[in-house]
């Protein structure tokens, strides 16, 4: 983990490249306390780590299945899985969890330095809880994401490949049907991969989405008016809902499509969800 100082800072955007409805905006000055943030996402090897120790199993494992992209399957499996109708190159496959990301017969060797997918925001609470850390808040999250740049698109700056350079792992090529794995990776990237940003944290755009502690909305409390308002403190979300905040986008993510690998760029998703994009990394409270 490392250390990141408290301070005021201009969260969320108001970006022509944003997602309509997905409430990145206003602009609105937020001031987190200190507190310290895992380096990079939960490992496989860490998560099994936790596994062993404690007996858990995880969402996915219990229900008997999980999202997997259909690239990632054989053909006949692909046919006899049942998909979501507005995002149908997932499919539900049984057997499929954390430790067989694409279902049963698959695994996690050579893998072990990759982000654990198939965890639930609940696996994921129990896992911190369990490390003696917690999930962050959206606005840690996105404090962190910045690396100490103010209004910028990513962790380094406005470009996504600055001088022809890779800076993370997103979707290459043309969404959903062709990946040209031109950064490196088709699926998941390990943890360290791609130069971390000015907090020394990786993967802060793309690899994997995520879980946040927030509960989701899209109206924002504090003053807005451009973000030079006192500063609210926190920027806490609702104190329930029926759905959790994901940030950072996944290698799953193109402009074309789920442009959300920008730092203010944001989404949720059920709590009890699982699925081969989404991970999730740890904070805790500096006092």
């Amino acid at each position: 983990m490392v250390l990141v100082g408290g301070g005021a800072f201009l969260m969320g955007a108001d970006d022509v490249e944003g997602v309509p409805g997905d409430g990145e905006g206003p602009v609105r000055r937020v001031q987190v306390d200190a507190f310290w943030v895992d380096v990079h996402a939960v490992s496989n090897a860490r998560f099994a780590e936790f596994v062993d120790d404690t007996g858990y199993l995880t969402d996915a494992e219990r229900l008997g299945w999980s999202y997997v992209f259909a690239g990632f399957l054989p053909a006949a499996l692909r046919r006899g899985a049942a998909r979501p109708e507005a995002t149908p190159w997932w499919c539900a496959v049984g057997g499929a969890s954390w430790r067989e990301p694409e279902g049963a017969g698959s695994g996690v060797e050579g893998r072990e330095d990759h982000p654990v997918v198939h965890v639930s925001w609940y696996d994921a609470a129990a896992y911190a809880a369990w490390a003696g850390k917690r999930l962050p808040t959206e606005a840690e999250w996105e404090y962190a994401a910045r690396g100490g740049l103010e209004q910028r698109r990513y962790p380094w700056g406005d470009e996504l490949d600055p001088g022809g350079e890779y800076r993370c792992n997103v979707w290459r090529g043309v969404f959903p049907g062709k990946n040209t794995g031109a950064d490196g990776y088709r699926g998941t990237a390990p943890v360290d991969a791609f130069q971390p940003n000015g907090f020394g944290l990786y993967n802060m755009s793309g690899n994997v989405w995520e879980w946040c502690s927030d509960w989701w909305e899209v109206e924002h409390r504090g003053d807005h008016r451009s973000g030079q308002g006192a500063a609210l403190r926190g920027a806490l979300g609702p104190a329930d809902g029926t759905r959790r905040v994901i940030r950072g986008g996944s290698y799953m993510c193109h402009v074309s499509y789920c442009n959300r690998y920008r730092v203010a760029a944001r989404t949720s998703n059920t709590p009890d969800s699982s699925s081969g994009h989404t991970g999730f990394r740890c904070v805790a409270s500096a006092h």
